[in-house]
């Protein structure tokens, strides 16, 4: 599926269809999700529309047993031995924005 040409209410309807798809093969009603996970109703409801809260996502995917899912969502990023040398355990903590964008092209230019 090509996530990149659907909008953001299409790619929350498609999420909400699959969560709901999930949760049909588990053969769990809304309500039994809900109580499971601590949730109210509204919020399945509203998470199987397509919209909600991160937080409730994660607590109804781990009632679903599919927390593990989340691990292709956003995939880890892996660096090469190397990097991991030159970083000398250094975790990267800011990014430069638009500043270090402005020095490249300075320097381009001389």
């Amino acid at each position: 599926m090509d996530f990149y040409s659907m909008t953001d209410k299409a790619i929350g309807a498609e999420i909400g269809g699959r969560l709901k798809a999930l949760r049909l093969r588990r053969n769990l009603t809304q309500q039994q999700v809900a109580e499971a996970a601590a949730v109210s109703l509204n919020v399945v409801k509203t998470l199987e529309g397509g919209k909600g809260k991160l937080s409730s996502l994660i607590a109804v995917l781990r009632e679903l047993e599919a927390i593990d899912g989340l691990d292709q969502f956003i995939k880890e990023e892996q660096i090469s031995p190397l990097q991991l040398a030159k970083q000398q355990g250094k975790k990267r903590q800011r990014a430069t924005g638009s500043r270090g964008k402005n020095k490249a092209v300075e320097q381009s230019e001389w």
